[in-house]
């Protein structure tokens, strides 16, 4: 075996999480790059400042909702259409316990403007309300599995897709816990310990901004949460959602129960999300009802097709790619000689506007991958790595 490092010789080893030494050196280098660029430091010209530096923390805690929609949908197979439901969840309950009571703005009937107190508040400590906000989303989950484990397919899309309308009704008109519709409120207090990570401060000697903290938080439950979700693919529960996945009828003959692990993936997939619901909004401070629709759950859809199905690293890619690279794609292609003809600028000139066109681009990506590349950048990645593990030999 010492000459076939690549070679699975036994369970053991397949189930582990990283299979080779070079495996865990590329993961040791991605973290130290990661906290160099986090506290500030330059690689080469890649620098982590101003905008660039909100899509990186934007992106991290989208990834984690990811991860967990990867959970149901990639391992289990359970086409879900409600993670913005799950997700809306998770950050109105972070907001409720973490936030602060008080009085938000609101339009009369006359279109003034008036204030009336409608924010519930308990302003506690993030070590209770980030777990809550995933319980709580988790048990929104338990609720629907009964429900959804009976269905697969398309039915199963709708009724999750369900759940994404009543949400919306749920957000808009619950003003005393989410402030009503066009109104909303500000995200929780983030606050571990007295270390407040939404205020500009010193860490390790170093002074960071409120989106360098954050950011590092961010990283930080990014591992935790992404080896916890790949121990759960190599373990017993993850092999047998993959068994109901590929083939949900041979996995019940071999006696796997189905309801139980349908259920235990959207429990988990729902806790993911809750926790990154409570989360991702702390990085622009405010919460709106409108913002939880059926384009968000669309959104996570996307990360995952264009990230790669059933992995981790799909999950991660696929969120660090729409939330951080396609904004400033379309900032450069709208500067391109004819792109600018189509995209609206300052004189109103244009058939298009950049969010109009980003959407156009995103439906675009959409229909590439699955059409060219099922796989996702994770398959990309697979076949470069395994082009280079070959060459110079083709066979």
């Amino acid at each position: 075996m010492r000459n076939r490092p690549a070679l699975i010789g036994d369970y053991r080893s397949d189930a582990v999480v990283f299979r080779s030494g070079v495996q865990k050196a590329w993961i040791a280098v991605l973290l130290i790059a990661a906290l160099f660029l986090t506290f500030g430091g330059t690689l080469g010209p890649i620098r982590l400042e101003g905008e660039w530096l909100v899509l990186t923390a934007t992106a991290v805690f989208a990834s984690i909702a990811a991860i967990g929609l990867n959970i149901v949908t990639g391992m289990a197979g359970q086409v879900s259409l409600g993670h913005a439901f799950f997700l809306g969840i998770g950050a109105f309950t972070a907001a409720v316990l973490g936030g602060v009571e008080g009085t938000a703005p609101a339009l009369n009937e006359a279109g003034e403007l008036v204030e009336k107190v409608v924010l519930a508040g308990y302003q506690l400590d993030m070590v209770i309300w980030l777990p809550a906000a995933g319980l709580v989303a988790a048990l929104a989950g338990l609720i629907v599995a009964p429900v959804a484990t009976r269905l697969r397919g398309l039915y199963l899309a709708f009724v999750t897709l369900g759940l994404v309308f009543l949400g919306d009704h749920i957000f808009r008109e619950a003003e005393y816990f989410t402030g009503g519709a066009f109104v909303g409120r500000t995200t929780a207090k983030m606050s571990l310990f007295g270390f407040h990570f939404d205020e500009p401060g010193e860490v390790l000697g170093v002074f960071l901004s409120k989106n360098q903290k954050l950011l590092l938080l961010g990283l930080v439950l990014l591992v935790v949460m992404g080896l916890a979700a790949k121990n759960l693919f190599r373990s017993k529960v993850g092999r047998a959602m993959a068994a109901i996945r590929d083939r949900d009828i041979a996995a019940e003959i071999m006696g796997i129960g189905l309801t139980r692990y349908k259920t235990i993936a959207f429990v988990v997939s729902s806790f993911y999300a809750g926790v990154a619901g409570g989360l991702l909004y702390s990085v622009v401070g405010r919460l709106q009802p409108e913002a939880f629709g059926f384009p968000l759950s669309i959104d996570y859809i996307a990360m995952i097709l264009i990230g790669g199905v059933a992995t981790v690293s799909g999950a991660i890619m696929g969120a660090f790619f729409l939330k951080a690279f396609l904004p400033k794609m379309v900032e450069w292609l709208a500067g391109l000689p004819l792109v600018d003809l189509v995209i609206s600028q300052e004189n109103g000139q244009g058939l298009f506007d950049t969010h109009q066109f980003e959407r156009i681009l995103f439906g675009l990506l959409i229909i590439a991958f699955l059409i060219f590349e099922p796989l996702g950048l994770y398959g990309i990645w697979i076949r470069i790595r395994n082009y280079w593990k070959a060459w110079p030999f083709s066979y």
